[in-house]
């Protein structure tokens, strides 16, 4: 296997494992307060999967977490944190990560000075002339 193969199992892996905790995140929020049996598997199902110690399978939580590089700790509490909130509680909580975020991102930008490729272009620009 040459490299260029070996990047993409790796990143159809993590693909494949965000399916999997995506598919799982969504079944627990889905059919968390559910009346049916068959949606009560699901949910069990999925809350079964998260809170396993299990690593003999590929696509086992503990093993999704180290493709992803998540703590598995910090990331259950954030799945079954999320439940016990509601619906408003959890649109409020992503609404504040993505705040966050969002804040995290513009300090880095405007605290790290003027864009250097800007300044290289009209410097290159006044030696042009």
């Amino acid at each position: 296997m040459n490299a260029t193969e070996i990047d993409t199992s790796e990143k159809s892996q993590r693909q494949l494992a965000a399916g999997v905790l995506k598919q799982a995140t969504q079944d627990l929020q889905r059919f968390h307060s559910a009346n049916t049996k068959i949606e009560q598997e699901l949910y069990f199902d999925a809350y079964s999967w998260v809170m396993s110690d299990d690593c003999s399978w590929p696509f086992s939580f503990l093993n999704v977490c180290r493709t992803l590089k998540h703590g598995p700790d910090a990331l259950r509490e954030e799945l079954l944190g999320e439940l016990s909130l509601g619906i408003f509680g959890q649109w409020t909580r992503r609404g504040s990560r993505a705040l966050r975020r969002l804040s995290d991102t513009l300090t880095l930008r405007f605290a790290t000075g003027p864009n250097e490729g800007a300044d290289a272009s009209v410097k290159l620009m006044e030696t042009s002339y």
